[in-house]
């Protein structure tokens, strides 16, 4: 009987990482998002599948958790350590995960972060996992993903420019 449940786990895994990999390159292409940026997500969403379906697996072959507690307890102290040391990481990944799936701006917009400092203008020229690199003159900004969807982004279009051209 557990032969067959870890069989049938083991097989809801592999059609739920297929279904996964079509559905964000489905999402990536109609949205002109570049592959690597594609396959990031991708890796990034079948890691966390394949760790929810271990967990399952573990819960359904009734392996008691006397056994794995020490296990578990030192693996989720060393990871609450470090993603509590390298908290900005963790949300910047989480953060590009939003920008993937709901971003309103793509590679090669014209963009104005809104800053009460100084405001950034330029062209986005790539979204990765941690940042966003925009092209303002010869100069490359690296700005991270968080601060990105935290401020107020500003994406200029031909009237726009013209109008800031004007003023």
């Amino acid at each position: 009987m557990n032969t067959l449940i870890a069989s049938a786990i083991l097989l809801a895994l592999f059609i739920s990482l297929r279904i996964t990999t079509k559905t964000i390159e489905k999402i990536g292409i109609s949205r002109s998002v570049s592959p690597f940026r594609i396959k990031y997500i991708t890796k990034t969403l079948s890691l966390s599948l394949i760790v929810f379906y271990l967990i399952l697996l573990v819960t359904f072959l009734g392996i008691e958790y006397s056994q794995i507690s020490i296990f578990l307890s030192s693996l989720f102290a060393v990871l609450g350590v470090a993603l509590f040391a390298q908290w900005s990481i963790l949300s910047n990944i989480t953060a590009s995960l939003i920008i993937f799936f709901g971003f309103p701006y793509r590679v090669g917009d014209q963009i104005q972060v809104v800053d009460k400092d100084d405001d950034i203008r330029g062209v986005i020229v790539e979204i990765a996992l941690f940042h966003v690199l925009i092209k303002r003159g010869d100069d490359l900004i690296t700005y991270p993903n968080t601060l990105i969807l935290q401020k107020a982004v500003i994406k200029k279009t031909d009237e726009s420019q013209r109008l800031d051209k004007k003023k």
